[in-house]
């Protein structure tokens, strides 16, 4: 027959991936609870994962390779290795946080020294396995440096925590992050719920048998804190936030304790040192009992070292803290703190139990040996009494709890079933809304329809009014064309598209043979007669040149600005002073003296330039300056050239005499650069003089002759 256990573990890990520590737990000697407060799915879109592990198999000496794959837990590596198409490059490195991944990796064919593996040394003192003690291994591999602009993956589930990513684009590196999976907050079955319950209240068959939650994640802290309140009562969330507590993690731990738990046992990564942190928490040997009264004495301590607002939210259970104190305590259990370690267990040493000297014996007599026999057998009696009372208790209890937890259900379904009644309600007043918004907008459809076929009858009287008189449709359409070619060549002097619009007219005029539209012709081909003698200006050769100057204008040097030769000193070779002398009849030596004194003379002004600037402010125009009288150039130019288009003569005639006068007096006017600029700006300025453009009104004033019965 099996001993008893030593205390319940309920493991929140997502279903199926526990197996191992289930067993160590259950040859350890404790009962198991599987609860998943975390479910793993894979992700709605897989193809950004995808197309991130298709780039794991460029060449190595592809710049865009990747230096480094990271993998944050067992999960993403799984979920990854079941989408590669190839084995995993022998060549590429790959992270991972604790060993966990390592032995998921192992599984996968990925293992050191075939492949390098790079995770926190497990070696130390106090290992962690967290993201700060695997940049520290990335570090101690590539160097400080070594991630310097090379692109790093970081496969992972959606969201999570961003350190590592950040640390590492800190460093320089180019980080990429994909999502292998999703994580989904479960909903645990009715009967696991009531096994918690009865954990939590200590109802049959699990009267005074201690318990601990092992949570694994962060998240998982915060998915019990959301279930508890929609699953237990205040009274059971008071107990569970007293219930022991094992993380693997200080971050786990900090993220329970801002949930309002107060027990929390840090046991570090790995399934040894959870088992090991379970076994210091429930030592073997300890009955049911006295596993439970150590547990009620944690509670106390607990209770004693808790915050003033864990006090207010007790409520009763502090009261009768003073008479639980009381109760006697095995010696040989140390009292536990709010946050334990595994290794405090090393400094605690059990006291040796000290029996006090018995008193001695008195004498008694039959008599009195048979009185004590029947006052026990009375005790005994009243013992099997109140056994009996406390089973009938109990059982009301449980009754009255089963009762109740079937009452609230019963009042949760009722309130979710009104609150779907007010949905459909209010679904079927919106589809009633829905109906009466469609019957008016048919009405306001079927009014709108009446109204178009009222406008189509009277399109078709119209349109009977006017075929009756074919001559008067084509003089209206004639006069039409006539007047927008008159607008267009008042407007843009575009000659051309005038021309072709009288064209058009005539053409439309030919077609009618009644001799009224004679006249109406005669005048239009007045009109083209004049239009094609009419000068033509190039307004897109202008505009070119315009445009060609405006491009220019960056490149021209600033009369400051224009470089200065480099000086020599030159001199005339110096001619023969004896022949000289001869000739003039003067002393040689006077004539090497002025030979001397010329060539010097020559030197020193070879060595000097002289430039004139008319303009002193060109001289002081600072480079930042010269950047905004180069805009202020281009400007006028730009705007010189809408003149041209929209043939506005006094604007085009103001503009170009502006940057002229911009040329003149801020560039270099010695530059052959400037000079051409300014030699463009003189053509369009003297090409765009203004010419006289033809107008239409010969023809108009025919058809409108025409139209009046003349």
């Amino acid at each position: 027959m099996p001993g008893p256990r030593r205390a319940t573990v309920i493991v929140t890990r997502p279903a199926g991936q526990s197996s191992t520590l289930l067993a160590r737990l259950a040859s350890a000697g404790f009962d198991t609870l599987e609860f998943p407060l975390i479910d793993i799915a894979p992700v709605a879109d897989d193809a950004p994962l995808r197309a991130a592990l298709d780039q794991l198999y460029l060449p190595p000496d592809a710049p865009e390779r990747y230096a480094l794959v990271v993998f944050v837990s067992p999960n993403a590596i799984d979920h990854a290795f079941s989408r590669l198409a190839a084995p995993w490059p022998a060549d590429l490195p790959v992270a991972v946080v604790g060993p966990g991944s390592v032995t998921a990796l192992a599984r996968q064919g990925v293992h050191a020294p075939a492949q390098r593996v790079i995770t926190p040394s497990a070696e130390k003192a106090d290992p962690r396995f967290d993201s700060e003690a695997l940049y520290a291994a990335i570090e101690a591999e590539f160097g400080a440096t070594g991630l310097e602009g090379r692109r790093v993956l970081i496969v992972r589930g959606d969201g999570g925590r961003e350190w590592l990513a950040e640390r590492l684009v800190a460093a320089g590196a180019r980080v990429e992050k994909a999502a292998a999976y999703r994580r989904v907050l479960p909903e645990p079955s009715m009967q696991k719920w009531e096994r918690v319950h009865a954990l939590l209240t200590g109802e049959p068959p699990m009267q005074d048998v201690p318990h601990a939650w092992l949570l694994t994640s962060s998240e998982g802290v915060r998915n019990l804190n959301e279930l508890a309140y929609e699953h237990l009562t205040a009274d059971e969330i008071a107990r569970l936030k007293r219930a022991p507590l094992v993380c693997p993690h200080p971050r786990i731990a900090e993220a329970a304790r801002g949930a309002g738990f107060d027990r929390m046992t840090v046991s570090g990564a790995g399934d040894d040192r959870i088992v090991h942190a379970l076994e210091t928490l429930f030592p073997s040997g300890m009955s049911g009992a006295e596993a439970s009264a150590q547990t009620h004495q944690s509670h106390q301590t607990a209770q004693t070292h808790r915050r003033p607002e864990a006090d207010a939210a007790a409520g009763p259970a502090s009261e009768s803290a003073p008479a639980q104190q009381s109760a006697p305590q095995p010696a040989h259990q140390p009292a536990p703190s709010r946050m334990t370690d595994p290794n405090d267990s090393k400094k605690d040493s059990p006291q040796p139990n000290v029996t006090p000297p018995l008193p001695p014996n008195t004498p008694f007599t039959p008599f009195e040996q048979q009185k004590r026999r029947s006052g026990a057998g009375l005790v005994l009696l009243w013992v099997v009494v109140v056994i009996l009372a406390v089973a009938a208790g109990a059982g009301a209890f449980v009754l009255n709890r089963k009762f109740d937890r079937a009452g609230t259900q019963l009042s949760q379904r009722l309130a979710q079933a009104d609150q779907q009644n007010a949905e459909l309600r209010a679904k079927a007043d919106q589809a009633a809304s829905a109906t009466t918004a469609l019957n008016t907008q048919l009405i306001q459809l079927q009014g709108k329809l009446a109204d178009a076929e009222a406008h189509s009858q009277a399109l078709q009287q119209q349109y009977q009014d006017l075929a009756s008189n074919r001559d008067d449709w084509t003089v209206a359409e004639v006069e039409q064309i006539l007047s927008s070619a008159s607008q267009q060549l008042q407007l843009t002097g575009n000659v051309q598209l005038a021309l072709f619009a009288l064209q058009s007219a005539d053409t439309r005029l030919a077609a009618t043979n009644g001799p009224q539209v004679v006249a109406i012709r005669k005048a239009i081909a007045q009109d083209m007669d004049k239009l094609k003698s009419a000068p033509t200006t190039d307004l897109t050769g202008l505009a070119i040149k315009l445009d060609t100057a405006i491009g220019q204008i960056d490149q021209l040097p600033l009369a400051g600005e224009a470089p200065l030769a480099r000086a020599r000193a030159q001199a005339a070779a110096p001619a023969d002073s004896a022949s000289i002398a001869a000739a003039t009849g003067e002393p040689r030596w006077k004539v090497l003296w002025r030979q001397i004194t010329s060539g010097i003379g020559q030197q020193l002004s070879s060595l000097v330039s002289v430039r004139r600037i008319d303009n002193a402010d060109a001289m002081l125009t600072s480079p930042d300056q010269g950047y905004f009288v180069r805009e202020n150039v281009k400007l006028r130019l730009l705007s010189a050239r809408l003149s041209l288009l929209s043939r506005s003569e006094p604007t085009l005639k103001s503009d170009l005499s502006a940057a002229d006068a911009a040329l003149a007096r801020y560039f270099d006017p010695s530059s052959k650069k400037v000079e051409a600029v300014r030699e463009l700006v003189k053509q369009v300025d003297q090409a765009s003089l203004a010419v006289s453009v033809p107008n239409l009104n010969d023809s108009l004033a025919a058809v409108h002759q025409f139209k009046r019965g003349g």
